[in-house]
């Protein structure tokens, strides 16, 4: 078997570095319209929808590649949830009527859909309290990301014959936005429902795409973060002198930074491998709680361990570091922990 990328999605990734080269990582937190609009005119916002509803008709490989590099940079654009969260349940399980209304705009990067995955006290995604009761919505979504920048959230929640994939305007009648301060400084808010009704509710398969598509989608950016922040590492300890010697030289600190490496590997290879099952249409609940797992843990070790190794400087908030390491609180979070996720590879493997 050949694992390597196609050509195609090698010029994906170039193009998503080209587009990203110029994003300030130090900039101040918020959604980047300019960014956006910009990945919009040049086709990636469109990569991973059908043809028909002017995407390229690639997968969620495609779209991972574009948010490691996403995440390389900070840029602040809601590449995971937008594109894997949303558009692609939409996309695949939405009527014509609602492709029409909602993804046009988000290909050309002038609107923005989101995903309100997360619940209070750490409910499982696919098993929510928020209810669909009467053809109306009543529950709690918390930390939705642009919630507030965004045209419409879609919403898993139980319905009277199981979960279901709501999609709800944003300004709709019983929807209620509260903005809430995240630990990346992203834009977000707690979507409170009272009665809001759905312009269309989509099947159980369209919430475990969403879900299975958003959790690949950020695993890929905490890649990239990872990546970035060890590089940051690395290069830090290869210049700064202890002893008349680089810190890197010291037997304590590579094996530190060797440990690094072999975190982000790990995260890279269950991220693509996650991705190589949902493209080729396999049962993926295994493969995908994997990568959360190891994007969840080796991305919190490595994190951590790139602020330790630069000394006082890694929380120095003049010095760009702690920029990564907020992004991989903000990624670990979304995804619900390491541990949550090793709940989920249970499930997997032992069914009840």
């Amino acid at each position: 078997m050949d694992f390597s990328f196609t050509d195609d999605q090698l010029s994906v990734r170039d193009l998503a570095v080209q587009l990203l080269a110029d994003v300030d990582p130090k900039a101040a937190a918020g959604f980047d319209r300019t960014v956006w609009a910009r990945l919009g005119e040049a086709g990636i916002l469109g990569l991973s929808l059908p043809e028909a509803d002017g995407g390229a008709g690639y997968g969620v490989t495609e779209l991972a590649l574009v948010c490691e590099e996403v995440g390389r940079r900070l840029a602040r654009v809601p590449a995971a949830v937008a594109l894997g969260g949303a558009a692609a349940p939409v996309a695949r399980h939405g009527s014509e009527a609602l492709r029409a209304r909602l993804l046009p705009g988000l290909v050309a990067g002038t609107e923005v859909l989101t995903g309100a995955w997360a619940e209070p006290f750490g409910t499982d995604p696919l098993r929510p309290r928020t209810r669909l009761d009467g053809g109306a919505l009543h529950g709690e979504k918390t930390a939705v990301p642009l919630a507030r920048e965004a045209t419409a959230v879609v919403v898993p929640a139980m319905g009277p014959d199981g979960l279901v994939l709501a999609v709800v305007l944003t300004d709709a009648p019983g929807v209620t936005l509260v903005d809430v301060e995240t630990t990346s400084g992203e834009p977000a808010a707690t979507v409170l429902l009272d009665g809001a009704v759905p312009v269309e509710v989509l099947p159980a398969e369209a919430a475990v795409l969403g879900y299975q598509w958003t959790t690949v989608a950020l695993a890929a950016t905490q890649v990239g973060i990872a990546s970035e922040a060890l590089r940051l590492a690395a290069e830090h300890t290869s210049t700064r002198e202890q002893f008349g010697r680089p810190l890197a030289t010291f037997q304590a600190v590579a094996v530190r930074l060797g440990n690094c490496y072999i975190d982000i590997e790990a995260m890279r290879s269950t991220t693509w491998q996650a991705a190589y099952a949902l493209d080729a249409g396999k049962p993926a609940a295994e493969q995908v709680a994997t990568a959360a797992f190891w994007a969840a843990e080796g991305g919190e070790r490595v994190a951590g361990s790139a602020v330790h190794l630069h000394g006082g400087l890694g929380v120095d908030t003049d010095y760009p570091l702690h920029r990564w390491f907020l992004a991989s609180k903000q990624v670990e979070l979304a995804l619900g922990g390491a541990s949550r996720q090793l709940e989920r590879l249970a499930d997997a493997l032992v069914p009840a």
